[in-house]
């Protein structure tokens, strides 16, 4: 069976990303450019709290998918404390006209006008907002009855307690790697948390994504496209489709190595990929399988027999840049062993 199929066409997104419409640097229409002219076909423009459809920039070979950022802070006001825990979430609708606000609260919405903010569908409770695991799952399911996918955001920038994380419901895929965040101190690389979540029985995904407000130049080092990605395999590039592989985890996260297959007959897993340094496979024990590249060298490809008792199956392979790609965790009942 395919976990990554050769078979597939896969598709480059930046499923996180923000426009003028709040308080990123580039209209739409320049991030399209932007991202079109580095070889991505799918962009999410995730503004805080201003939900918008994009679909007029969208072409044979580009999609937009209409999505925003939500965000629920540790005090009523949602003042920014750079000391404070917080959380945010993306929500990416399932139908491209869906300009619903979940949850809305007045002191969230900052980028838009008042007149703007009364001609917004409001959906779900509009009490204070209050951080705390019951109030998110909430406002996650919630979400979810309105036709969104719920995506959970950079938890490290976010200075979440990992108690809370595993306690969070609702969430279809996680960032693996926010690259805004990553840029901060390259710490913004999640596999470790995405591991425990997996190994609590979890099933959530993986992506990675930029975050992009393009306030430096692309010739500087904190330039922030380009640095997490996530690679789309839909049956056909439709909204629908994307959508849909999106959901059933028909995906992969990387910062540059990409998966060309991984494939499983028995216990048996089979992994080619670009070329990298080390191809590893965890399963929830304290030593991932792992194959090595010669100093100086690389290696394409892997074979490795997993023991009877993984809990799940989940491949990361890392290039001589030290950028990762990560597939999903694939659980036992999905597999053929």
């Amino acid at each position: 069976m395919y976990l990554i199929s050769p078979h597939k066409k896969q598709y480059k997104a930046n499923l996180h990303s923000h426009s003028v419409y709040s308080d990123g640097q580039k209209t739409p229409q320049e991030l399209k450019e932007l991202y079109k002219g580095q070889g991505y076909a799918i962009l999410a423009i995730t503004d805080h709290e201003v939900p918008k459809n994009h679909s007029y920039l969208n072409d044979e070979d580009f999609l937009t998918i209409t999505g925003y950022e939500t965000y629920v802070r540790n005090n009523k006001e949602c003042r920014y404390d750079i000391y404070d825990k917080e959380i945010h979430i993306n929500f990416f609708a399932r139908d491209p006209e869906n300009e619903a606000l979940v949850c809305y609260n007045p002191n969230c919405c900052k980028y838009v006008s008042d007149e703007e903010k009364a001609k917004f569908k409001k959906v779900g409770s509009q009490k204070p907002r209050e951080y705390s695991v019951a109030y998110i799952n909430e406002m996650v399911q919630t979400a979810k009855d309105n036709g969104y996918l719920a995506a959970y955001n950079h938890p490290w920038w976010s200075m979440e307690d990992e108690a809370d994380s595993l306690d969070y419901e609702g969430f279809f895929s996680m960032e693996m790697c926010n690259y805004g965040s990553y840029l901060l101190g390259h710490l913004e690389y999640n596999a470790a948390l995405y591991d425990k979540m997996l190994c609590h029985g979890k099933r959530i995904f993986c992506h990675s994504a930029d975050d992009n407000h393009n306030k430096a130049p692309s010739d500087s080092p904190e330039f922030d496209s380009f640095g997490g990605f996530t690679m789309i395999m839909p049956e056909r590039f439709t909204y629908d489709a994307v959508i849909a592989a999106m959901e059933t985890g028909e995906m992969y996260s990387s910062m540059g190595p990409v998966f060309h297959e991984v494939s499983m007959v028995g216990n048996r897993i089979h992994i080619e990929c670009s070329e990298v340094n080390c191809i590893m496979v965890f399963t929830g024990s304290k030593k991932p399988y792992r194959r090595f590249a010669p100093i100086g060298g690389t290696v394409t490809c892997a074979d490795f027999e997993m023991d009877d008792r993984a809990k799940f199956v989940r491949v990361s392979v890392v290039d001589r840049y030290g950028r990762f790609a990560d597939t999903r965790g694939f659980f036992r009942d999905e597999l053929e062993f």
